[in-house]
């Protein structure tokens, strides 16, 4: 049998982490955890149902739930994983504040928490706190936006012709059953571009010119056009500001929208086939280029560190996942900021 751990070889432990450097308990330390959320995770999630142990065990703390939610978010973890990662890593249960003796919340407790998220809208509302915050600390540039859009992918379904068709439509097939359709997908879509397949969800971001930070963000399936999002992720403190964006944002109607609204397009231009770019108007896209490229460090960082797919099933839990995915994204630029 293994020699029990004693307190002078776990405090060790944490000596050597701290010597080596731990990026969560910088992540932990520099954020005002309480202070921002608190107040709004206590109304989102409310009074949880207990647990159905034995012992009737009482509600999670919400704070801790939250601080769950964006660890998952960070390493892209499914629920049972993150379970496990909890029980297994220090540096994981020194950032939740968890001791070795503490109840871990299982994998069914995680689902539920963020299903609560889901109910009650509560992500966006989150993400907006944090936008706020990073607002306030100066570090939001407001010298220019860049807008974009990203695959975010589901598990694929295995349907027929017939039963793709009957699900654009908006219907269920009628062959399926409740319990069948329970575990079906009929928000998302398929989608191909540059001659690959994608099947899921997209994530429209707003993001700033200089540091790199997500301001707003629209959920639609991935059939959904770039540009048909472009209006939703425009506001008031837009007017003035130059507008970053490819070519998929460009036609006459979106032009004329951004001059009604103030806002200085540097959107790519289109060449046509008998109307082809200038040579000017090539070199005009290459300077653009520089700045747009900006926002594919983002989407970049995202699908590295944090997997860019989910593993839910419909429209309301992918706007929960993308939420939580970019408001994590945003405490870890504002860990880098920091730094700098």
């Amino acid at each position: 049998m293994a020699p029990q751990r004693s307190l002078f070889e776990y405090d060790f432990h944490i000596e050597k982490m701290d010597k080596i450097g731990d990026p969560l308990l910088k992540m932990k330390n520099s954020i005002p955890w309480d202070k921002l959320f608190k107040n709004h995770l206590d109304s989102a999630f409310g009074k949880m149902e207990k647990e159905k142990s034995n012992g009737g065990r009482p509600a999670y703390d919400s704070m801790l739930m939250f601080k769950i939610l964006i660890l998952q978010k960070s390493y892209g973890l499914s629920d049972e994983e993150m379970e496990y990662q909890i029980n297994d890593r220090l540096s994981f249960q020194r950032f939740l504040d968890l001791d070795l003796s503490d109840n871990v919340p299982d994998a069914r407790t995680i689902w539920l928490y963020r299903e609560r998220l889901e109910n009650t809208g509560a992500a966006k509302r989150l993400f907006r706190i944090f936008q706020k915050y990073l607002n306030d600390k100066g570090l939001v540039a407001h010298k220019g936006v860049i807008v974009d859009a990203t695959f975010v992918e589901v598990p694929k379904q295995r349907n027929s012709k017939d039963e793709n068709d009957m699900i654009k439509e908006g219907k269920k097939p009628k062959e399926w059953s409740d319990k069948k359709t329970i575990h079906k997908d009929l928000d998302a879509r398929w989608i191909k571009k540059m001659g690959k397949s994608y099947y899921g969800y997209k994530s429209h971001i707003k993001a700033d010119v200089k540091s790199k930070l997500i301001i707003d963000y629209v959920t639609s399936d991935a059939s959904v056009h770039d540009s048909q999002k472009l209006r939703n992720l425009l506001g008031p403190k837009d007017k003035g500001k130059k507008l970053y964006g490819d070519s998929a944002y460009r036609s006459d109607k979106i032009e004329k929208m951004l001059k009604r609204k103030r806002i200085k397009s540097q959107i790519h231009e289109k060449g046509y086939r008998g109307n082809e770019l200038t040579e000017i108007q090539k070199n005009s896209n290459r300077k653009k280029s520089k700045i747009r490229a900006r926002i594919e460090h983002i989407f970049g960082h995202i699908s590295k560190s944090m997997y860019d797919c989910i593993r839910s099933i419909g429209m309301r839990r992918a706007k929960v996942n993308i939420g939580l995915m970019n408001l994590t994204y945003n405490m870890e630029r504002f860990m880098i900021l920091q730094s700098t």
